[in-house]
């Protein structure tokens, strides 16, 4: 059964969002996790490929975008099934993703704006009710 983690960020900005969303893939990949970063659409998408390049500049984290992926372990894709992926799924989109259940791990990240918390107290209130073992995580983000 998936494990699901919410990560709360006491922050309004969805940047933040972005930037944790790198450094959780970016720990999952130090782990040799493969990583699907689920967008609410290919603008968000492409904005976090592009984040993913520079959010550390010391460091390197193989990624691409699904439609462009081959092998790397990190993925950044919207609106469909991302085959072959299944160890950890970072839903940054405001739906249930309908695939998150053949994944071994789920991480809903959530900051204090109203259109995206209110979408993501419903989707814990979907989980909780389905059975699934959730996780609530407090982060405070510096600044």
């Amino acid at each position: 059964m998936t494990r699901i983690d919410f990560y709360v960020l006491n922050s309004h900005s969805s940047n933040a969002r972005l930037q944790f969303a790198c450094r959780l893939a970016y720990k999952a990949w130090q782990h040799n996790r493969r990583v699907y970063l689920h967008c609410g659409s290919e603008q968000e998408a492409e904005e976090l490929d592009e984040l993913l390049w520079s959010f550390r500049p010391d460091t390197f984290l193989p990624h691409a975008l699904y439609e462009c992926h081959g092998d790397e372990p990190v993925v950044c894709g919207w609106g469909r099934e991302p085959d072959p992926y299944n160890d950890l799924l970072i839903n940054l989109s405001n739906e249930t993703p309908e695939f998150f259940s053949r994944f071994n791990r789920l991480a809903e990240i959530l900051v204090d704006h109203e259109p995206i918390i209110v979408p993501g107290r419903e989707r814990f209130r979907f989980y909780r009710d389905r059975g699934y073992p959730l996780d609530t995580h407090q982060i405070r983000i510096a600044g």
